[in-house]
């Protein structure tokens, strides 16, 4: 599931391998990474440019933790073209008509358009750009409150006492999603029915205020010289106060975006954690039975006339492959590349079904590269995607999946999709890189405060912080999450593979966790600044991805 975050206000140098770079071009080498500490911090706010572009600055150059993008393409890739890669983006489905994307979306030339048959026998009717797996569902719940309903006819009122020892483990399942649906909820509630008192105090207070100031957008030192005669007046001024004392903007803008959170608290209890809700009804399998595929469409936008549901989606593939130097928009991170469009996450939990469908379609169809951007945290069928995770290892493409926005450490929390959990340590495969978030600011605040870490089950940082990239109907916008890191990384991992297409799907792994940059700072975990470790000991390498030093290695292994 993909939810918006509301929380409170080395090596050698690269050889001839690549064409047009000779043997007596000057030796290229990575950014050194000892003395990495020694970078003095930006004291500075980055500047709208600057933040727009965070992802791919270089760290020694701009004191910001990104990627080196822009010094790999200026100093290594230059006017150079790999081969053409394919990345699947198992995501809520993409804007294949966005303005930045258009020209670098997958087709099936093997599938005739719209002429009602399966031309290329791979099970799917006219799958020009992918495939949809969700049909014409958009609203789901999440996992918990599906098992909750399935269970609590069978166990509801039943005291622990009573129950079949043949029973016991389901019985455990349904206490499990019980306490989690009902926190979850309550939790949900609580805060919709918080802000919803908030912005009635605040609507009462701006419009008497506005009022007597004769403006609606009137700033923190007009309302503290505004004087205030009245008991009423003073109580007004001094919530008003508080309240821009503590947030940027106007107090109209702080209402509209607290009605958003509203708006957003509200979807959550009518879909997420509505008990009467059948989401898949229009779909029509059996999402119990792996073997029955005849089900979804080709249309990878979904059934939605205002697409607002394809945001994630089409916020991710613009991070991997917006179109570059197009004179539009933004430059995602890789070039060469074309997006395939799988849709199976819905505005609420995935189904395992859907996802292992989608993974093995990404395989079978030319993806070397799948973008995971999405997890839960109880799985009905974490066997079939774990199949499929070991279906893609087989046949050499790399999943790049994101590790999830709860600050928690997932060596101790499972997350679904994975390779391993914190019971079987062990990955039953070597082609699952799980990506944490990072922020812009290098120092103690390096990682994101709703990113998840472990030292065994996270194997890589990368930007995910305010992230600028594609969504629906042309526009751009900042969105946050590990869901942002992950596709970057499958960004690095496409650029790898196109300038290096002999090097297997654990190797470009490899690379990407051994030539990152690392720090010995002592961060913020999970938002709480009494929470902190050494970042070298939040993921299994203890380093932030980076494109230029992963080419630079890349071209060593090659050889």
């Amino acid at each position: 599931m993909k939810i918006p975050i509301y929380r409170p206000l080395l090596v050698a140098g690269l050889a001839a391998a690549m064409t047009g770079c000779g043997s007596s071009a000057p030796a290229i080498v990575s950014t050194p990474i000892e003395n990495i500490d020694e970078i003095p911090l930006k004291v500075r706010d980055l500047t709208e440019v600057q933040l727009q572009g965070w992802g791919g600055a270089d760290l020694v150059t701009d004191t910001i933790p990104g990627m080196s993008v822009q010094k790999a393409y200026n100093e290594i890739i230059k006017n150079n073209k790999g081969k053409k890669v394919i990345v699947a983006v198992i995501d809520s489905g993409v804007d294949i008509a966005h303005e930045d994307l258009d020209g670098v979306i997958w087709t099936n030339t093997k599938e005739i358009p719209n002429n009602g048959k399966d031309d290329d026998k791979n099970g799917y009717v006219d799958d020009i750009h992918g495939w949809n797996f969700l049909g014409d569902a958009v609203k789901e719940n999440l996992e918990f409150t599906r098992m909750l309903k399935k269970l609590r006819p069978k166990f509801n009122g039943v005291p622990a006492g009573a129950v079949k020892p043949e029973d016991r483990e389901e019985f455990e399942l349904y206490q499990k999603a019980k306490a989690e649906y009902d926190k979850e909820y309550n939790e949900t509630l609580g805060m919709k029915n918080q802000y919803e008192g908030i912005v009635q105090q605040l609507k009462v207070s701006h419009e008497a205020v506005s009022s007597q100031l004769g403006k609606e957008d009137y700033s923190l030192a007009e309302l503290q010289k505004m004087p205030a005669t009245s008991e009423e007046m003073q109580q007004y001024k001094g919530f008003l106060t508080q309240v821009m004392s503590n947030v940027e903007g106007t107090i109209p803008e702080a209402i509209t975006q607290l009605e958003e959170a509203i708006e957003y608290f509200d979807g959550r209890l009518s879909s997420h954690f509505n008990l009467d809700l059948d989401g898949r009804a229009v779909v029509g399998d059996d999402v119990d039975d792996i073997t029955d595929t005849n089900y979804g469409n080709n249309n990878v936008m979904g059934p939605t006339a205002d697409k607002e549901d394809l945001k994630h989606g089409t916020h991710v593939a613009g991070i991997i492959a917006a179109e570059r130097n197009n004179n539009i928009g933004i430059n995602g991170v890789a070039n060469n590349v074309e997006i395939m469009v799988l849709r199976a996450v819905p505005d609420g939990d995935e189904y395992d079904k859907d996802i292992a469908l989608a993974i093995r379609y990404a395989v079978d169809n030319g993806a070397s590269i799948i973008n995971t951007s999405f997890g839960k945290y109880f799985s009905t069928h974490p066997e079939w995607v774990r199949d499929a995770i070991r279906y893609a290892d087989d046949n050499d493409v790399l999943i790049v999946n994101a590790a999830g926005n709860e600050g928690l450490n997932l060596d101790q929390k499972a997350v679904y999709p994975n390779d391993q959990d914190p019971v079987n340590s062990t990955e039953i495969a070597d082609n699952f890189l799980t990506v944490g978030a990072l922020n812009y600011r290098y120092g103690s605040g390096l990682i994101a405060g709703f990113s998840n870490y472990g030292k065994t089950n996270v194997d890589v940082f990368a930007p995910g912080t305010k992230i600028w990239s594609t969504t629906p109907n042309n526009e751009y916008e900042y969105l946050q999450g590990t869901s942002m890191a992950a596709p970057a990384v499958s960004g690095i991992a496409a650029m790898i593979r196109s300038y290096f297409p002999k090097l297997s799907d654990d190797q470009v792994k490899r690379v990407i966790m051994e030539s990152g940059l690392s720090s010995n700072a002592t961060v913020i975990i999970g938002g709480d600044p009494s929470n902190t470790k050494k970042f070298r000991e939040l993921s299994v390498s203890g380093k932030m991805a980076n494109l230029y030093n992963a080419l630079i290695m890349a071209d060593k292994i090659s050889r």
